[in-house]
């Protein structure tokens, strides 16, 4: 099989990762890809905001950790870009970031739900016993939809994040589904297949397949990303993945070459 481009991987520097560049893209091309990318968390103005990605001082090194892997294997594609976080009021750092290189695509995400709650972070899993399931999930949508809206983005990351933990409303979510993905679908975002949901507790891909049936019927593009943080995790069940896409409907998804769309089939 032709795998379908790995578009979400990670590096040291976020502080929660193993393995250089290099590693990563030797095990890729043992694992039969052609084409990754990397997309490691992005600095925020402040160095102290979080403990979970680089600093800004050390973007233009992993930048060259990067070009660097693209060197060492002219055999393998590899692309270069960032997972950015969407917060709002963040939108001129942002704009800033999209102007230093230039990416091949940024993927955006949300993790936080309000100014001191990362929802996927195990240190804050208490904070989920304040909260009705259904409200973080509005929250959430509701940062994820305005990420779309920006305009900033080639990819939205791990659509249903906070379902990360188990923990999943029981009402109704397709309204909040329909609203981001109109967005996503107006303003050119492809939406990812995130493996990583399989090895964390949900035990499921994101996002689940009522979203990605809804994104299929509204013709919202996709890509895969295994979200790994160490080579090993590159491309990890990639099968199920496509399995998934496929019952859906989809046969095609996209790659970027410096923020502009391709669709090849898989």
């Amino acid at each position: 099989m032709q795998w379908p481009a790995d578009y979400h991987m990670h590096t040291p520097l976020c502080r929660h990762a193993t393995g250089e560049p290099g590693e990563y893209a030797k095990h890729a091309l043992a694992a039969g890809f052609t084409e990754i990318g990397f997309s490691d968390h992005s600095p925020m103005p402040r160095d102290d905001f979080d403990d979970w990605r680089m600093r800004a001082d050390q973007l233009d090194e992993y930048i060259a950790k990067v070009c660097q892997a693209q060197k060492d294997f002219p055999n393998l594609t590899i692309r270069l870009a960032l997972e950015v976080d969407y917060l709002p009021g963040y939108e001129d750092w942002i704009r800033g970031l999209t102007a230093r290189q230039p990416w091949d695509y940024l993927i955006g995400s949300v993790h936080y739900v309000s100014d001191d709650w990362v929802v996927d972070n195990p240190r804050e899993l208490s904070k989920w016993k304040n909260h009705d399931p259904f409200e973080v999930w509005s929250t959430y949508f509701e940062r994820l939809t305005r990420a779309a809206e920006t305009g900033f983005f080639e990819i939205i990351g791990h659509a249903d994040l906070p379902k990360k933990f188990g923990h999943r409303p029981d009402r109704d979510c397709a309204p909040l589904y329909e609203k981001f993905l109109d967005a996503a679908k107006k303003n050119n975002c492809a939406i990812e297949l995130n493996t990583a949901g399989l090895r964390k507790d949900c035990k499921e891909i994101y996002p689940n397949r009522e979203i990605l049936q809804l994104a299929f019927q509204k013709g919202v593009p996709i890509t895969f990303g295994s979200d790994a943080h160490a080579p090993e995790e590159v491309g990890m069940n990639f099968a199920e993945a496509i399995q998934l896409a496929r019952s859906v409907g989809y046969r095609e998804s996209c790659r970027f070459i410096q923020r502009k769309r391709q669709v090849v089939k898989f």
